[in-house]
């Protein structure tokens, strides 16, 4: 099969003229790998996984940086944190463009350690796994339900694996693997159930507390989960926007998963059918809504200003972009029809921004664009045509 194109090589190959190291982080099997060795093709690969080569880097770093002065690419570098001070001399002696591309699964993990020894000197991307169009622009478009129940990660979609089997080993050889290497967990039984209460909850306010209860677990373990997590890319907390809009408004995160396949996995749905009829079917939806929007700023290397927004009596927009000192509101409806009641947060919430509300935008579930009550009607396969 031909090599699926990433949109965030745009942005690597931009960096790759003014930093000496670049860091390519995000969830396992999303294609880092490939990603380097694709656009990095003129050095040698070298994975830090692979035992032997572990024990060369930390046993005698110097020699073993020497090797690769002009360059490499280092798989899986947290794994050997004694490389990042040594790389400093090389690349203080050298020139500014990039040297060296590492690559790691752990967000904190990987950056913490690089930061201590090569600030300034090192620039990171984040690649997640496939946005819609990176993996369907070329192809027939496919079910809704059959996007939200096979995800996107890589693997799943160009080796045509089943689904439900691929993510039980992901879950059971990657995320278990992560999870005792950033935290001392015995129980792993309720950590899967900890991993499935978020599931349910996604696309909802985290309540760490409720979470914690359901899981038979301290609020303080909760919150140190919930971490461990971000760090490996599994979820994301959408954080809320509340400058210049008074005090009466909701300050808690919301809670969402990077692919919607991992989280139809988590909450037993066995085939895209079930979608259909399931009471989750809205919350995940918003998360591939909202995981698209997430997808693009990375690719692009933008700065992060998305946010929700909720006042205390209820009234939500589901996704916030700030730009310029101006705002984007979006909302976001899994029905295939659009609704006039899909327009009473947004009519509502100009009213409440002003002169601050730029442009209004609905994701909805179905397929024809179109204008409506003054917002831009978006169908759900364009939803990253938004941030474009």
């Amino acid at each position: 099969m031909d090599m699926i194109r990433r949109d965030v090589e745009r942005y690597l190959k931009k960096l790759a003229s003014g930093y000496a190291v670049i860091s390519i982080t995000g969830p396992r099997q999303s294609g880092k790998t490939t990603l380097a060795r694709m656009v990095f093709d003129d050095r040698p690969y070298v994975s830090l996984e692979n035992p032997d080569v572990l024990e060369a880097a930390e046993s005698d770093t110097r020699s073993f940086l020497k090797r690769y002065e002009n360059g490499a690419v280092f798989d899986e570098a947290q794994r050997c944190p004694r490389l990042f001070s040594f790389m400093q001399e090389i690349i203080d002696r050298g020139e500014k463009k990039c040297r060296y591309v590492l690559t790691g699964s752990q967000q904190f993990g990987l950056m913490s350690k690089i930061t201590q020894s090569l600030a300034g000197r090192v620039a990171n991307c984040t690649l997640l796994p496939f946005s819609y169009a990176e993996w369907y622009r070329e192809k027939k478009p496919p079910r809704l339900e059959t996007v939200l129940f096979r995800g996107q990660y890589p693997p799943v979609l160009d080796r045509s694996l089943d689904p439900s089997t691929w993510h039980a080993n992901y879950v059971r050889n990657y995320i278990e693997r992560d999870v005792r290497q950033l935290a001392s967990i015995q129980d792993l039984r309720t950590f899967h159930l900890f991993l499935r209460m978020c599931a349910s909850r996604t696309g909802q306010l985290l309540n760490l507390s409720g979470l914690a209860s359901d899981c038979g677990i301290a609020v303080n373990t909760a919150k140190s989960w919930i971490s461990i997590l971000e760090a490996s890319y599994i979820i994301f907390l959408l954080q809320p926007y509340f400058d210049n809009f008074g005090k009466r408004l909701v300050k808690t995160p919301k809670l969402y998963f990077y692919d919607t396949g991992l989280c139809t996995y988590l909450l037993g749905l066995d085939n895209e059918d079930s979608l259909s009829i399931n009471t989750a079917r809205g919350q995940l939806f918003e998360s591939f809504a909202v995981g698209e929007m997430k997808k693009a700023i990375f690719n692009s290397g933008a700065i992060d200003t998305l946010y929700f927004w909720r006042n205390k009596s209820g009234l939500e927009i589901d996704a916030v972009l700030e730009k310029n000192a101006t705002l984007t509101a979006i909302e976001i409806k899994s029905g295939r029809t659009v609704s006039p009641d899909y327009f009473s947060a947004i009519l509502s919430w100009k009213r409440v921004a002003g002169k601050t509300c730029k442009d209004t935008f609905l994701v909805y579930g179905g397929d024809e664009p179109g204008t409506r009550e003054g917002c831009t009607v978006v169908p759900w396969r364009n939803t990253a045509d938004i941030l474009s």
